[in-house]
């Protein structure tokens, strides 16, 4: 079944009771027993599944070709469920340019409390390869990676994890299902931040993990899920599966915009770089060519001069909005280096855009006054 069927119909079904075409939002926490103890319905107690949630794993599963999903309160909240999933002594491999939130996960939580970590040019096999140790567990991969879009061969890294066991997972939340399948190249897992393009509107936070089979890591997972109790709302979980009936054509239509915004940034004087994978300059151009297919609405761009010019930058645009997260309908703007902290890696002249749904060239007027 294509992405666009699997878009709309994925873990869905008509309601028995009423006939409602629309999936229901079940705001029951807790579900009646039968008379013999026991939940022949399915459900016990919101914590552990409730049916609008039971409908968005179902979905999402679908949309990445897995087996399982389990849905989380945030992108956050999902990682944190794979690294709790580690016990001390346990070894990562992590990407040294990635999602800053995930990075401080394993530097200022989890290594504290004997979770060993690499973090390692990702794009870069053989670094990877190098890196593993025979206690490494996991092998966190995230492509195209937050912010410098850069991208990893997900094929030849999850075979590298799986020469010494280790599990390997794909933060493929940038891409979403639409452009990149990270099970179908060998992933064990894939986690989502539900709040970017599969939700898609900036109105609701949530996360998820994928899996291509129900053991190990993903038994864990599931089990902190319910132990933890990180889960979305049953109205945050709808949110969700009303966001993905239009994933495909939001996410094919802000690739079309972010392509021809890239080419207008890429031949700007002011312009020091443009990290596009779908620039035939980027070096990862020909991977993502592979392995996606479309380059994807986000992209970075570097002012000359640094960050008090990119922040001049920033402040004249009248169309995007300076803000962060990304995927949704509008078009955002935003400083990295100054969210990420004095730890970032991130250069200071960055400006960071997530392309939306406008005309493309109201986009590159409002960059090409803001420029100057």
């Amino acid at each position: 079944m294509r992405i666009e069927t699997l878009a709309v119909h994925a873990g869905r079904h008509v309601d028995p009771s009423t006939g409602a075409v629309a999936v229901p939002v079940h705001l029951a926490t807790t579900f009646e027993r039968d008379p013999d103890g026991g939940y022949s319905r399915g459900h016990l107690y919101a914590r552990n599944s409730n049916p609008t949630r039971e409908t968005l794993e179902a979905c999402l599963r679908d949309l990445e070709g897995g087996v399982a999903a389990a849905a989380f309160g945030s992108g956050t909240a999902a990682t944190a469920a794979v690294f709790q999933s580690l016990v001390p002594g346990d070894h990562v491999v992590a990407p040294m340019d990635a999602y800053h939130g995930t990075l401080r996960q394993l530097r200022e939580v989890f290594a504290p409390r004997g979770v060993e970590v690499s973090f390692v040019e990702m794009t870069d096999p053989s670094m990877v390869e190098t890196a593993l140790r025979p206690s490494t567990r996991l092998v966190w991969i995230e492509t195209p990676s937050n912010p410098l879009w850069k991208v990893t061969d997900i094929a030849r890294v999850a075979e590298i994890a799986h020469g010494v066991g280790a599990t390997c997972l794909c933060d493929s939340t940038a891409a979403s299902p639409v452009l990149q399948r990270p099970l179908a190249l060998g992933a064990d897992l894939v986690m989502h931040a539900t709040t970017k393009y599969l939700g898609g509107h900036s109105d609701v936070m949530g996360g998820a993990i994928v899996a291509a089979a129900e053991g190990g890591v993903f038994a864990r997972v599931r089990a902190l899920q319910a132990a933890l109790g990180a889960v979305p709302s049953p109205f945050d979980c709808w949110l969700v599966l009303r966001g993905i009936q239009t994933l495909p054509w939001r996410v094919r239509a802000q690739s079309e915009n972010a392509a021809r915004v890239a080419a207008f940034l890429a031949g700007h004087p002011r312009v020091a770089a443009v990290h596009y994978p779908g620039l035939a300059s980027h070096p990862g151009h020909a991977l993502a060519a592979r392995q996606m297919s479309a380059f994807g609405g986000m992209l970075s761009f570097q002012v000359r001069g640094g960050r008090d010019d990119a922040m001049a930058v920033a402040a004249k645009v009248r169309l995007f909005t300076r803000a962060t997260s990304f995927g949704g309908t509008e078009s955002l703007i935003e400083h990295r280096a100054s969210v990420e902290g004095p730890e970032t890696r991130t250069p200071q002249g960055l400006l960071r855009l997530s392309v939306g749904l406008e005309h493309a060239d109201d986009l590159i007027e409002d960059l090409a006054q803001a420029l100057g």
